[in-house]
């Protein structure tokens, strides 16, 4: 199916958006008055020259066809990606037929298109070449292997003696002693070359003082932290699949070495968290053939969206990766057959009693797992007192949303597409609830992205 013979919509469009300044900017660029020139071409290539404040307009192309999702090139001074004037062209590409004719790319365009597109098949070729794969120097990255563990080995050590005083101590004494405490902590950890459990340090820094109950909330997050520290201090005695998730979890990269799946892929949903130093972006895929779902992230520096962008409700004929874990639903997107397009089926759906079953079968192979990707089927939201739930329509069964989710305005959306009727809904669920994604209304009707 050419590019020319399906259309995004623009929340598709807008999903791109690396910030909400971005997308209120580029949905005012999206109507034709500012563009000459628009066109597209049945490659996937859509371009335009937008009117700004400078005598000679911004030249916009975006590629859709790219493997990594879409890519952008323009003009404009902006260092954002995609820019307000990529996001305007694709609102004016999705709205009516003809805004957008298709055409001859021009040639300022097409080099730039081609030397993309010439760049991506070298590096491909580069990475199937056996010369390329490999460190250069086998022993010495052996080597730096081994003395990485040993840091590791020697805070994880550190880490015990702290949370046996703790314990020794009693709870209480980590709320008198403040959050620098954790601080120091997790420095040591990063020391270490362990930025899993310096990252875990500073959550249970966080727990201290944080409400009702915190005393519990403390001693379970010490149990999983210890756990996590005796399954590294003991990785020889552990199954090749756990011992691969307790190096995951510790901070040790993998590689994505598993058998590439192909399979018709439909992005489910697409977020981004952000800390002072890292913008991580989360893409939920789910095999139409395989049933399998699958987790990409990409990452940016802080302040800057990642590039790997795959709007909601698009399909893609491609092939993914595992990376290796007991449990683990981390891949990494390889080749790509054909540009997305917009999917025409939902995954299958679970009542909610189901949901939380999979959450309990799923610690079994991965103690420290937060949540599980889960699409219901037939739930309903509303109100629990002062909280949200979703109700299964078809049992007297129900999962409590996040706090999370009860403060985003997506809830709201998922409430106004309801309306008191079952909606079938994608999302994680977890010890603390469920937090929806990404819903379809009852019978025909594109994906709403709640996130």
């Amino acid at each position: 199916m050419t590019q020319q013979g399906v259309r995004w919509s623009a929340d598709q469009v807008l999903a791109l958006a690396p910030d909400a300044a971005s997308r209120k900017a580029g949905s005012k660029l999206g109507a034709a008055g500012p563009w000459s020139e628009a066109g597209s071409s049945d490659e996937g290539t859509v371009w335009g020259l937008c009117k700004g404040s400078g005598s000679k307009p911004y030249q916009t192309v975006v590629d859709i066809a790219d493997a990594a999702g879409p890519a952008y090139k323009c003009s404009c001074p902006s260092r954002k990606f995609p820019c307000k004037h990529a996001l305007g062209l694709l609102l004016l590409w999705a709205g009516e037929d003809g805004a957008v004719p298709s055409g001859q790319v021009p040639d300022w365009a097409e080099q730039w298109i081609e030397g993309r597109r010439q760049r991506a098949e070298q590096k491909r070729t580069a990475g199937a070449s056996p010369s390329s794969s490999g460190s250069g120097d086998p022993e010495a990255a052996h080597r730096r292997a081994e003395r990485r563990a040993e840091r590791i080995t020697a805070g994880a050590t550190e880490l015990e003696q702290r949370l046996a005083d703790l314990l020794r101590g009693g709870l209480a004494s980590a709320e008198q002693a403040g959050y620098g405490l954790w601080e120091e902590t997790a420095a040591r950890m990063v020391d270490a070359q362990a930025p899993g459990l310096a990252a875990r340090v500073r959550e249970l820094g966080a727990v201290p003082s944080s409400g009702p109950g915190w005393p519990v909330r403390l001693l379970e997050e010490c149990a999983l932290l210890h756990l996590l520290d005796q399954g590294w201090l003991h990785r020889e005695q552990l199954p090749d699949g756990l011992a691969a998730t307790v190096r995951s979890r510790i901070g040790l990269s993998g590689t994505a070495d598993g058998p590439p799946l192909r399979d018709r892929w439909l992005v489910l949903a697409q977020y981004d968290t952000a800390d002072a130093r890292l913008t991580t972006r989360r893409i939920w895929l789910h095999g139409t053939d395989s049933d399998r779902t699958a987790l990409l992230l990409s990452y940016g520096a802080a302040g800057r969206a990642p590039e790997l962008a795959l709007p909601v409700g698009l399909a893609l004929d491609a092939e993914v990766s595992a990376y290796p874990g007991a449990g683990q639903l981390r891949a990494a997107l390889g080749e790509q057959f054909a540009p997305p397009a917009p999917a025409v089926t939902r995954p299958p759906g679970v009542t909610t009693s189901q949901a939380a079953t999979r959450y309990g079968d799923a610690l079994r192979e991965d103690p420290w797992l937060d949540s599980v990707p889960v699409t219901l089927d037939r739930v309903v939201p509303v109100p629990d007192g002062d909280s949200w739930q979703l109700a299964d329509a078809d049992e007297d069964a129900a999962l409590p949303l996040t706090t999370a989710a009860r403060t985003r305005p997506g809830l709201w959306r998922l409430v106004a597409l309801s309306g008191g009727a079952p909606v079938k809904v994608f999302g994680e669920c977890g010890h603390r609830g469920f937090t929806p994604l990404t819903a379809w209304p009852e019978g025909a009707g594109e994906a709403v992205q709640l996130c």
